[in-house]
């Protein structure tokens, strides 16, 4: 299983394109494969016949696994034998030999390194059998290369001195001296009970917020273990260790199924509770749309919009970088790592996109810079991969501003959480005909408009409650008199 560009470490098998017997060229589609954010196609490395397929569809493989045997006609090489003949092996070195000096063992290690490698010991880089041929170089002491220090340590030298051959009748014994020795550190405990470890008197590490969270959850800090730096304990584990404390839940009484999470949705359920740590508030305010809605129909009667997808979202996806060029920040990104507020010259503009496989969040590069033309175009394609599940990686990567819209399903609006890494998402609730105010003073008058709710969900560290309402007001105001748009 080859990593397909995305940094991953896993895969699942979607669907075998070959089967055992079929012949292959080079570049030929073998199987495609789940990540955590699209569907992959694995070409074929060698030409040949497929011999085995290694792994099951459904299965999920780490990135280095064999999955599929290819036969390419090339016979394998036959391993190297073992050297059966013993008559010319050196003789064994007398236990009474001195020890090696250390300019001699350096001098025989550089030796057995520069001799070069047989036919049979030719192994990629990092692969095959490691060399035992190394001498191990000699321990120093205070006293010199070899020599004990102490007087007990002299006894144990003596004691074991090789004055006599190695291997000798077991009848006949070496008489050794005594040791003599004191007793050092905490004396053992006795049977029946249990030592207090060493770390029970020491506070756990753990920053005040995270102990706020074990406070508010009863956890008792010194009974969870940390995995963070130095041990420090982290929220992911108070909140495993709350987990932990309740026990397993009691099983339902009516029939359920199981379905494993893995794939988009495993990497969905784990951005969105990272994102869940990110301190965040939100605006919401309604808007009338009608000239928007009207805006939208002389665009589908237009030729150049001829065969493309021409809805309300994408007078809204201009709106926001309309609006993102006056209120930059929106664009931003915070990089605590170096206390650092990064931002963005171009919008990379993410639409939520929801798939049977998922949540995928594909971005458009360079949004920004776009006509409404172009932004058709690339809306258009978009969706259109979206829902095959094809989506590439470097579509999901590099966003810096995302719309999410819920009025499709009849929504009215909603507080949608950060996409993980940006500073702000915007939320388009259904457009439905209510009763609106227009006019002022005498002139005003209740008439049937097309009506929004819009809300953005923000980063409270980066983006204040000001930036946010103004960013939303200018929004709104492109919305309800497109022609604004000549003034940004």
């Amino acid at each position: 299983m080859p990593d397909p560009g995305e940094g991953l470490v896993e895969a699942d098998i979607v669907r075998w394109v070959v089967a055992e017997g079929d012949e292959v060229k080079v570049n030929d589609i073998l199987v495609e494969i789940e990540t955590s954010k699209s569907i992959v196609e694995l070409p074929s490395p060698w030409a040949g016949r497929i011999a085995r397929l290694m792994v099951d569809e459904g299965a999920t493989v780490e990135v280095g696994a064999p999955i599929v045997l290819i036969d390419d006609g090339v016979a394998a090489p036959a391993a190297p034998q073992a050297p059966t003949d013993v008559t010319d092996a050196p003789p064994a070195q007398p236990a009474e030999a001195p020890a090696a000096q250390p300019a001699e063992a350096a001098a025989a290690t550089q030796a057995s390194a520069a001799e070069p490698a047989s036919e049979s010991e030719a192994f990629l880089v990092g692969y095959g059998t490691k060399s035992s041929s190394l001498a191990r170089r000699p321990r120093k002491t205070a006293g010199g290369v070899g020599k004990p220090i102490g007087p007990v340590t002299d006894q144990v030298h003596d004691s074991y001195a090789a004055d006599q051959p190695v291997s000798r009748p077991i009848d006949q014994s070496t008489t050794t001296g005594p040791l003599s020795a004191e007793a050092s550190g905490e004396p053992l405990p006795r049977p029946g009970k249990t030592p207090k470890p060493p770390s029970a008197a020491k506070r756990a590490l753990a920053k005040p917020p995270v102990r706020r969270l074990a406070r508010d959850l009863g956890l008792d800090l010194d009974a969870v273990i940390g995995t963070g730096p130095g041990g420090t304990i982290t929220s992911d584990d108070v909140l495993t260790a709350a987990v932990l404390s309740r026990g397993a839940p009691e099983a339902p009484t009516g029939a359920t199924s199981r379905v494993p999470l893995k794939g988009v949705r495993r990497e969905m359920a784990r951005t969105m509770a990272e994102s869940y740590k990110v301190p965040t508030a939100t605006v919401i305010m309604q808007t009338d749309v009608t000239a928007s809605m009207d805006l939208v129909e002389r665009l589908r009667a237009r030729r150049e919009f001829a065969g493309l997808r021409v809805s309300p979202l994408l007078i809204f996806a201009k709106a926001a970088c309309l609006a993102i060029a006056r209120n930059p920040d929106i664009n931003s990104t915070l990089d605590m790592a170096a206390t650092e507020i990064v931002r963005n010259e171009d919008v990379n503009l993410g639409i939520a996109a929801a798939t049977p496989r998922g949540l995928l969040v594909p971005n458009i590069k360079h949004a920004n810079t776009m006509n409404l033309l172009q932004l058709a175009e690339a809306l258009h394609n978009m969706v259109q991969v979206a829902k095959s599940g094809r989506v590439s990686a470097e579509d999901m990567q590099g966003g810096t501003f995302t719309i999410t819209n819920v009025g499709v399903f009849g929504v009215d609006g909603g507080t949608p959480i950060l996409n993980l890494g940006e500073s702000a998402i915007m939320c388009l609730g259904t457009i439905a005909r209510r009763p609106w105010v227009i006019g002022k003073g005498a002139d005003e008058q209740m008439v049937i408009r097309s009506v929004c709710t819009l809300s953005l969900t923000f980063d409270h560290r980066l983006v204040d409650g000001e930036l946010a309402s103004k960013f939303l007001s200018d929004v709104a105001a492109i919305l309800a008199d497109p022609g604004l748009a000549m003034m940004f």
